[in-house]
């Protein structure tokens, strides 16, 4: 059965990468929630994906030259909806909190806009660890180097390539880094190549899919999960998807 991951959280009806947005994932018993994580000035690892505070927050400049209590500060609901004013840029220790309980999937996408080593691989383990949630966790990056840092400190992680034009034999190039699975753009993902990769034991999941047509179809070709804005139409479309497959064995 294909897996639904929500997106940034519920990030089609709540403000992206906030407490908000994941508490209603997990009110909606979603798979698995995307995330974004970088580092502050001080090193500390919070949820956010751009590099840069504009668009998401009240804030401008970039995420890394403040502190993690200055970001903190800054206001990241607001933009999305005034019901959100006052949702915080949450740190990823809140988030592993939140999850703590439930057993909900998490995909981590590593944002590092540069090929030398900036300790967020170390730390992101390191407080992954201290929540015992190794065991569900998926790593990506478009950051390839990022990731083979990943898999030299920890090779039970399950790191995916995230990659968004399509290439031949993707899985080759996984299998060389040490990754495990393929995060693929939607326009450039097709149903051979997702069956191909899946027989050969690397799970395919597709961003971003919002479309209800999208939708039905992955959820037809059985890619092994979706990420989605809006995990609630999921889940109703892909009950409606399994009702028609019953149907007609």
């Amino acid at each position: 059965m294909t897996k639904i991951f929500a997106h940034r959280g519920s990030s089609g009806t709540h403000p992206e990468n906030t407490i908000a947005a994941f508490k209603e994932a997990v009110r909606l018993g979603v798979d698995g929630i995307e995330l974004d994580i970088q580092l502050t000035k001080d090193d500390e690892l919070v949820v956010i994906h751009d590099y840069t505070l504009d668009r998401t927050t009240n804030g401008t400049g970039k995420v890394r030259d403040y502190t993690v209590e200055e970001v903190k500060a800054f206001d990241a609901g607001s933009k999305f909806s005034s019901e959100f004013t006052g949702e915080t840029i949450p740190t990823f220790r809140e988030v592993l909190a939140l999850l703590q309980d439930t057993d909900i999937e998490l995909n981590i996408e590593i944002k590092n806009p540069v090929k030398e080593d900036t300790g967020i691989e170390k730390k992101m383990i390191q407080e992954l660890e201290e929540y015992q949630s190794i065991h569900r966790s998926i790593v990506s990056s478009f950051n390839h180097d990022s990731l083979k840092r990943v898999i030299s400190m920890n090779n039970e992680l399950e790191c995916a390539i995230l990659y968004t034009k399509k290439f031949e034999n993707p899985w080759e190039y996984a299998t060389e880094i040490g990754a495990k699975a393929l995060h693929t753009y939607r326009p450039e993902t097709e149903r051979e190549q997702v069956t191909e990769a899946q027989q050969r034991g690397f799970p395919v999941r597709v961003f971003t899919i919002n479309k209800e047509e999208d939708m039905s179809n992955f959820f037809t070709a059985k890619v092994a999960a979706i990420f989605t804005d809006y995990p609630e139409k999921a889940i109703k479309i892909l009950r409606e998807v399994e009702k028609k497959e019953w149907k007609y064995l």
